[in-house]
């Protein structure tokens, strides 16, 4: 397609597209897909968008893969609805009030956006095994899109993931294994088995093309609200490649003329037991250390370290927005409360996210006129061990 190069986000360091990479080579940070937009924006237009497929590819252009027609691996994500909250708004004063909904994605949450584009160009690049450490999420989608690519999936996921996860990537043919502590173990198993084994490690931010499929979040809250971006967004935060993407995508929307300069204040939400984004945030650091004894219900937040923390940083900083973290309590009153006014079942790190955002209103932080986006990343059905009888 339109793929220029490929650009470390720490030193610049450039790469030839084509190729197969993980991180950077000269410091070990992730890559950024760069495009020609000029020549993208001759058939990726708003009026050309107006009859495409609903589905995440209608932005091909702006994708990384070369050959579309033989090498997308598609099961119709994306797309998915940007809900008003009439009823949940009237309680809290608000007019303008939203939801995005990525439950209701491929394998119910948006891992299936980036899950996608890592897995069409691993077919591409003729890569024929993938490996990936993943708190639940990410590896239900990992073994979905490997599966329908006739790739072979192997999983790693801490004891304690949610038994949905476990039994989803099972079915699905995964060669699955639990591991007895937090992602970043098993990260570390990823690694140290990875060369002998001959797999390739789709880690978030380990290799360049996870978040040019989340980044299309960002393309389609634009079109959604027909190229005026809102006021506020609450993203929840574990390895953070949705934030990332969307603002890569927003400065590439503005190259290609689509929007102005005006960002969203961005919001990143974490849980209390494991805040490291918030930490580093609230402290003025670049980075972010690992998080001690990490622990919540959400296991999407359950990422004691990110590697792509100082661009998350940066971001959510020139953004002006901040970082919050809530109560795994919080989150479980969250999903009954938008679930009986909105009858939308949230995974607690969506419901995360509209916690944040009430306590951010109540202490005047949210206006009640703004337009305010909250991102649900996945559907409650994946995480009922969190949910009581009562």
């Amino acid at each position: 397609m339109n793929v220029t190069k490929l650009v470390c986000s720490a030193c610049g360091v450039t790469f030839a597209p084509g190729k197969v990479y993980n991180l950077c080579a000269t410091c070990g940070m992730p890559l950024f897909v760069l495009y020609d937009l000029e020549a993208a924006g001759r058939t990726l237009t708003k009026e050309a968008l107006r009859t495409r497929e609903a589905n995440m590819w209608r932005y091909r252009e702006v994708l990384p893969v070369e050959n579309p027609a033989e090498n997308i691996v598609c099961l119709g994500e994306g797309w998915t609805p940007l809900m008003p909250m009439p009823r949940l708004g009237a309680e809290l004063g608000m007019a303008n009030l939203y939801i995005k909904d990525e439950g209701q994605n491929p394998t119910g949450s948006f891992k299936a956006r980036g899950m996608t584009a890592a897995v069409s160009m691993a077919k591409e690049l003729g890569i024929k095994k993938l490996a990936v450490p993943s708190a639940g999420n990410a590896a239900g989608a990992m073994a979905a899109y490997a599966a329908r690519a006739g790739l072979e999936a192997h999983i790693f996921m801490p004891q304690d993931t949610p038994q949905a996860n476990v039994i989803e990537c099972r079915e699905m043919g995964a060669q699955v294994t639990l591991i007895d502590g937090l992602i970043t173990d098993c990260g570390a198993e990823v690694a140290r088995r990875k060369e002998a084994e001959g797999w390739f490690d789709v880690s978030t931010l380990k290799e360049p093309y996870r978040i040019e499929g989340k980044k299309t979040l960002g393309y389609e809250l634009a079109e959604q609200l027909d190229w005026e971006l809102p006021d506020a967004l609450f993203y929840p935060t574990g390895g953070g490649t949705g934030l990332i993407g969307m603002w890569k995508a927003f400065d590439e929307m503005e190259e290609l003329g689509w929007i102005g300069s005006h960002r969203p204040r961005i919001y990143s939400v974490q849980a209390e037991g494991c805040a490291p984004i918030v930490r580093a945030f609230e402290a003025g650091q670049t980075h972010a250390g690992e998080f001690p004894n990490a622990h919540t219900k959400a296991s999407g937040l359950r990422v004691p370290k990110a590697i792509g923390d100082f661009i998350m940083l940066e971001a959510i900083r020139k953004s002006g927005g901040g970082a919050v973290a809530v109560s795994d309590n919080a989150m479980i009153k969250a999903v009954r409360e938008v679930g009986q006014l909105e009858g939308l079942f949230l995974a607690p790190e969506g419901a995360a996210c509209y916690a944040a955002m009430v306590d951010l209103l109540e202490a005047g932080q949210i206006g009640e006129d703004e337009r305010v986006v909250i991102f649900n990343t996945g559907t409650g059905l994946k995480y009922l061990e969190c949910f009581g009888e009562d």
